[in-house]
């Protein structure tokens, strides 16, 4: 994962640019819905690069991103919360409501 940060810094740009997408691709469809601050630190790029890299997926509709604001321990966190476009997570086990089952 390194190995796109230093691609970048080399300036092959336009390879490291779809290498760096994909790889956010990838870990989002793993991983499900993640804040951008999370995408920096799995991937190991900085936190700036991974931001233009999620707007320009956005743009091109790859994903769906929205500006979130999360408390943690009484301490405030913004950021960039992300996903797959058209990704529908699988129903968490347990009991299904009536309407659920009804739905399937």
């Amino acid at each position: 994962m390194l190995v796109v940060e230093r691609l970048y810094n080399e300036g092959s740009c336009n390879n490291t640019i779809n290498i760096m997408k994909s790889e956010i691709l990838k870990y989002l469809n793993a991983q499900g819905e993640r804040l951008d601050s999370e995408i920096a630190e799995a991937i190991g790029v900085s936190l700036a690069k991974v931001q233009v890299q999620l707007s320009a997926l956005s743009a091109e509709g790859e994903i769906m991103t929205c500006h979130t604001i999360r408390f943690v321990k009484g301490k405030q966190t913004e950021g960039i919360s992300c996903r797959i476009s058209g990704h529908i997570p699988k129903a968490a086990p347990g009991r299904k409501s009536k309407v659920q089952l009804k739905l399937s």
